[in-house]
């Protein structure tokens, strides 16, 4: 089942749609006539949870825990947590649409059970402005069980590297001399991590990529709050059967549950306590 999100105009014309089966996440996402997302460009990671959300625009890593698995503290029976959180394929209830002259928005909840036999809820919302393009994302997180839990987050917007040219750029306040060629550094699989809090303008991070000839010469600007979501991670994958960049807002610094745990970096979330973050993507 999905959602669509969609207008055509003189200004604009863009279809995306929302997977209410897997945490209202992004799936296909088509802007002028181009398709966005990597769809089968993008490689398994052997989670079945995952790989049902990995070929769309958006995915949501956590709450709970981000990246590969690590163990659950305490677990004697050598449990890990799953590959990016507990977040994923959870389901989405009391959804709603909305649409305007302007705008067409969605917006609904998605109860989830966490690793460690916590609760938590995510509030979610979606909008789109039919003359610009605009996407924009609110996201309320609720602890809503009995017991305290570090809270994770990382939002995975995946781009199909097949639009991209040598022309191409990564460009953003945050990155090396404000940029680099969006097939950065040596071999077919990269990543880094870099802060992106210092550099922010009000509140927010902006990165972009392109110029994107099949869309007219128009970038990827993706911005997001760095009062949550301080650092950004991009990683691409160029192996055989694969063309995907990642551009991923991130709570936390690449490293190790227990070191950030360890180093004040993942304080308790607590019953009751929420957290919000904000993403937004756009062409120009």
């Amino acid at each position: 089942m999905t959602l669509a999100l969609a207008a055509d105009t003189p200004e604009q014309g863009f279809r995306i749609e929302l997977t209410p089966d897997s945490a209202l996440d992004l799936g296909s996402a088509v802007f002028h006539g181009v398709e966005l997302a990597p769809g089968a460009a993008i490689p398994s990671d052997g989670d079945p949870r995952i790989d049902r959300a990995l070929p769309g625009l958006l995915f949501t890593c956590g709450p709970d825990h981000i990246r590969h698995p690590e163990p659950v503290e305490g677990a004697a029976d050598g449990r890990r947590y799953p590959l990016h959180g507990s977040l994923s394929s959870h389901p989405a209830f009391d959804i709603r649409l909305e649409e305007n002259e302007d705008s067409v928005s969605c917006s609904g909840r998605v109860p989830v059970t966490l690793a460690r036999n916590g609760r938590a809820e995510l509030f979610r919302r979606w909008r789109a402005d039919r003359r610009s393009g605009g996407v924009t994302l609110e996201d309320v997180v609720r602890n809503t069980g009995e017991s305290d839990w570090p809270r994770f987050a990382m939002y995975h917007l995946n781009i199909a590297t097949e639009l991209f040219d040598d022309k191409a750029r990564l460009t953003g306040a945050m990155l090396p001399d404000g940029g680099l060629p969006w097939r950065f550094d040596e071999g077919d699989m990269k990543v880094f991590c870099v802060p992106a809090a210092e550099t922010a303008r009000q509140g927010w991070a902006e990165i972009a990529v392109g110029p994107v000839a099949a869309l007219g010469g128009r970038s990827l600007h993706v911005r997001f709050r760095v009062d949550t979501l301080p650092y950004l991670q991009i990683w691409r994958n160029q192996s055989p059967g694969c063309a995907v960049l990642g551009i991923e807002p991130v709570s936390h610094r690449f490293a190790s549950r227990d070191a950030l745990i360890a180093s004040g970096e993942a304080p308790a979330f607590t019953p009751g306590e929420s957290a919000s973050y904000g993403l937004a993507f756009g062409l120009r």
